[in-house]
């Protein structure tokens, strides 16, 4: 690791940092796993999605959608680089619709018809949100964090709704 990329890495809000990665990559794993040793389900990937879905859109975006309601200066200015509060009614509404997509992917877990459009709409609202933080070049570590889990999530999402479908 060189200066350039340990600099980068002091400029990580770290909170935010265990939240998307435990919410992305550590808790679907974890249910996925749990679930077939305990209940003897197959490491499918549709059981892997049940909780995918559930936890890396259902929880992740809703708790964005809370922060980004309540507190939208935030996103604001650690994703976004804005300091103008001009901008937080904007940022609002983005927190209201990141509310309903993860109230989908919560629903979904309980309602397995669900998931498939859970998959759809927030696939493509990952891929969208990665491929725009990708254009615009992330500057810092939040910023990256936030392209390469908003891809991965795109993927993982895009091949369960190709494969379920």
């Amino acid at each position: 690791m060189n200066d350039h990329d340990l600099q980068n890495l002091s400029g990580l809000n770290k909170p935010y940092a265990v939240i998307v990665l435990l919410l992305s990559i550590v808790l679907p794993f974890t249910g996925w796993t749990l679930e077939h040793f305990i209940k003897g389900m197959p490491l499918d990937l549709s059981v892997f999605c049940k909780w995918f879905i559930f936890f890396a859109v259902g929880i992740r975006l809703f708790m964005a959608g809370i922060r980004q309601t309540l507190k939208p200066a935030f996103t604001a200015k650690e994703i976004f680089h804005i300091d103008q509060v001009e901008v937080e009614p904007i940022v609002r509404e983005l927190g209201f619709a990141n509310l309903c997509f993860g109230l989908i992917g919560i629903v979904s877990f309980f309602l397995p018809g669900w998931r498939i459009i859970s998959a759809f709409a927030s696939g493509i609202y990952y891929g969208l949100a990665g491929i725009q933080h990708l254009v615009k070049k992330p500057v810092s570590a939040n910023e990256k964090l936030a392209l390469w889990t908003d891809l991965f999530i795109f993927v993982i999402l895009l091949i369960y709704f190709v494969r379920v479908s």
